[in-house]
């Protein structure tokens, strides 16, 4: 038995998914005339209660098609400096935007209202113009940290007030909106667009959407088709996408309780360091006291447990829906016999 605890991106679709993706009807998305890409689109920009959605392969061209539609070449963006839009997506917002970025040292990944109005360039012509703020939650390399929504609030008023375009990068927004018991509507309506990933917690094998305004969509199709992101019978996928929103979103507190179950086998252990606080599903911990983190990486796969050095002294854990109890069981006694 192999508990594969590297990311959540490693899910496979569950028979009753795959059901669904081999009975979907199809088209051609391109041309907008796949029934299940319109349903998924729909039916995500309904639950957000945001006017439209658009499908994409993946949630790097949904954040990068956003910042694309947001900035012009010489801009620059705010965000956090471990944000995945930042270190993640390839130098994306670079090459594809010719924007800059200030990325500010934020709290595990997340920015307040005072840095994000202290980042802000005057208006000078030395100066590139800000233009975007991009937020993520929960940020990855935060350890799963969520936002608190009061503080998402005062970043909306300082980005009116400063004439500056908002992004959610939510890659695993979901699981931020399971833990604190929101409600994607919240969201909807702080945004000006966010990126939603169905290929993580969610149990997709592929796929991501973006929401936005009617306009901001229509703009997105164009930038979604130049990046390369046009798909035809895209609607094998989209079922998949149809039956995660369905099905695959309050389960997610499993997955955080099998987090936190961890980390408290972890916490005992005297090679272990400094653990981030588990919020949802990602845990980031440190080792000393003899082991590195690529010691700790090898000594689990020996135990057929898979997790990932991030560092020379960290390593991280995500639990998702193949994870099951009896895994983290047989996790929690391999670490106290270590």
């Amino acid at each position: 038995m192999i508990t594969d605890l590297r990311s959540d991106t490693f899910t496979k679709p569950s028979p009753e998914m795959l059901e669904a993706m081999f009975t979907a009807k199809v088209g051609d998305d391109v041309f907008g005339e796949d029934p299940s890409v319109n349903a998924l689109e729909s039916m995500a920009a309904d639950i957000f209660g945001m006017e439209a959605a658009v499908f994409c392969p993946s949630g790097t061209m949904t954040n990068q098609v956003a910042i694309k539609c947001h900035t012009q070449p010489g801009e620059e963006i705010i965000c956090d400096k471990l944000s995945h839009v930042y270190i993640y997506e390839g130098g994306g917002i670079a090459f594809n935007s010719g924007c800059q970025v200030k990325a500010i040292e934020g709290q595990r990944g997340r920015i307040s209202s005072e840095q994000v109005l202290e980042a802000i360039n005057p208006s000078d012509i030395h100066k590139a113009k800000t233009s975007l703020v991009s937020l993520e939650n929960t940020a990855n390399r935060g350890g799963g940290s969520c936002y608190d929504f009061e503080e998402i609030l005062k970043i909306k008023e300082c980005c009116t007030e400063n004439g500056l375009k908002l992004h959610l990068d939510g890659a695993r927004l979901w699981n931020a909106i399971v833990a604190n018991e929101e409600t994607p509507q919240q969201y909807g309506e702080v945004f000006d667009s966010i990126s939603i990933c169905l290929s993580k917690g969610l149990g997709a094998p592929v796929g991501s959407l973006l929401l936005g305004n009617a306009g901001f969509i229509q703009k997105a199709r164009r930038v979604r088709k130049v990046f390369g992101g046009g798909m035809r019978q895209a609607g094998f996928l989209a079922a998949a996408g149809i039956f995660a929103l369905e099905n695959n979103i309050t389960r997610l507190a499993e997955d955080h309780v099998h987090a936190k179950q961890i980390a408290e086998a972890l916490i005992k252990k005297d090679f272990i360091g400094k653990i981030m606080p588990v919020e949802t599903n990602i845990l980031i911990f440190e080792l000393i006291d003899g082991f590195t983190a690529k010691s700790f990486e090898t000594a689990m796969a020996n135990e057929g447990i898979l997790c990932i050095a991030i560092s020379p002294t960290q390593v991280r854990m995500v639990t998702h829906l193949d994870v099951t109890t009896e895994m983290v069981n047989h996790l929690i006694s391999v670490i106290k016999a270590l």
